[in-house]
Order: structure tokens, then C-alpha cells, then sequence
């Protein structure tokens, strides 16, 4: 029973009228429709449009989740970077199986990516970084993500260390900052729709025949809501 104190969401509820989603509007895979619907997150000038909630399992089978930036996509996947001491990195590399949502609640859309995460070569690593303005990057060497600190302080007095002595010359490339490309085999698009009737599609990766193309498919189809 809720109690008189506690704030009650039960009722709270709004049609969803954007739009709908159907099998004319579907592109022949998925990497396609997914860049459309990115350039209308953009185009609608979203907060962060690029934003997506990445979920990692660690080894009793706990999932967590957080929200990282995509840095880059093509037909070979979806790119974040982050420190490899991070939690998600190492729950990574026990298990590389990943799960990312992009969650563009103002159109009413989400996207989400299944597959499996690979660690990106230093090169890549290395081209990303140096693009990155400076007070980035010394911020990557500041921190050592998810390890526990007594307050922010610790924090900032590192940041002005490291940017001092950093003044005159190039902040070189951490040993334990990388990147991840998410190699993706399904992926579902979901639009909202009137009276709860949503509209969601799946792509699921087919692997080509051997009298086929070498290239893999796709099989599509639509899931009710």
C-alpha cells in the first residue's frame, strides 16, 4: 500500500503520438535506420543525443548499467572509450557479451544493441585521445574510475597537479584509458505508440550460407509491444 508521505507515480501517464513505426520504413539493415534516427535526435537538438545506457553483467551474473558517449559507429560496430580499470571494463573482459539503449525519450524512440564488446587497438586508442581537448585529457589521468575516494577534493588538487605539469607540452596517452567496439548482431527499434500499441522492430544477424553471399543478413521482424 503506497504510503501518504511517499510521492505516487502510478497514475502518471502520457499517450505516445509521435509517430509510428512500419515495415515500409525499414531499411535493408540495420546500421542505416539507426543513423536516420540519430540525425533526427540531432536534428531535434536533444540533449546529448549520442548518450547511450551500456549494460555489463559481472561474474555472479550482477547487471550494471551506466551512461557513456558513442564515439563512433560503422558496419563493424559502436565505439566508447573509458579507463580500462573501470568496472565495466573489467567486467568486460570476463565477459565481452554487452547490451547498449539509446534512450531518445522526446521522439519517443529507443534503440537496442545486443552483441559483444572488443577492445580497440592502441592506434585507435591514440587517434581519439589526442583529439580530445586537454583538460580531458588530464582528466582521464586524474581519476581511477570506480575505485572509492573520501572526498572531491582529492580529485580537483590532482587535476591542478597534473595540469601544471602538463603546461608546456602534449598529455601523453594513459596506459589504462582504451576503447571498446561493440561488434552487433541484433538490434530492435521501438516507437511509441497511441494506447500502449508501440511498434518494435528486431534485426537478428543471419550468417550468409556457404553457396551465399560471404556477407551476413539480416532477419527481420516485429515484436508486439
Amino acid at each position: 500500500m503506497t504510503e501518504k508521505n511517499q510521492f505516487d507515480v502510478a497514475d502518471l501517464r502520457r499517450e505516445y503520438t509521435r509517430g509510428g513505426l512500419r515495415r515500409k520504413d525499414l531499411t535493408a539493415e540495420p546500421l542505416a535506420l539507426f543513423e536516420q534516427w540519430l540525425k533526427q535526435a540531432c536534428e531535434a537538438k536533444l540533449p546529448d543525443p549520442t548518450a547511450m545506457c551500456v549494460a555489463t553483467v559481472d561474474e555472479n551474473g550482477q547487471p550494471y548499467q551506466r551512461i557513456v558517449l558513442l564515439k563512433h559507429y560503422d558496419e563493424h560496430g559502436m565505439v566508447f572509450f573509458t579507463n580500462l580499470g573501470s568496472r565495466k571494463a573489467q567486467q568486460l573482459a570476463l565477459n565481452p557479451r554487452i547490451s547498449l539503449l539509446f534512450p531518445w525519450h522526446m521522439l519517443d524512440r529507443q534503440v537496442i544493441v545486443l552483441g559483444q564488446a572488443e577492445r580497440l587497438p592502441t592506434f585507435d586508442v591514440m587517434k581519439y585521445f589526442t583529439s580530445r581537448p586537454k583538460d580531458s585529457q588530464i582528466g582521464a589521468w586524474v581519476s581511477q574510475q570506480s575505485t572509492r575516494i573520501s572526498a572531491r577534493g582529492i580529485l580537483e588538487s590532482k587535476f591542478l597537479e597534473l595540469k601544471q605539469k602538463f603546461s608546456q607540452g602534449e598529455v601523453p596517452l594513459p596506459s589504462f584509458w582504451g576503447g571498446f567496439r561493440v561488434k552487433f548482431d541484433s538490434m530492435e527499434f521501438w516507437q511509441g505508440g497511441e494506447h500502449r500499441l508501440h511498434d518494435r522492430f528486431i534485426y537478428q544477424r543471419e550468417e550468409a550460407s556457404a553457396a551465399s553471399s560471404p556477407t551476413s543478413g539480416w532477419k527481420i521482424d516485429r515484436l508486439a509491444p
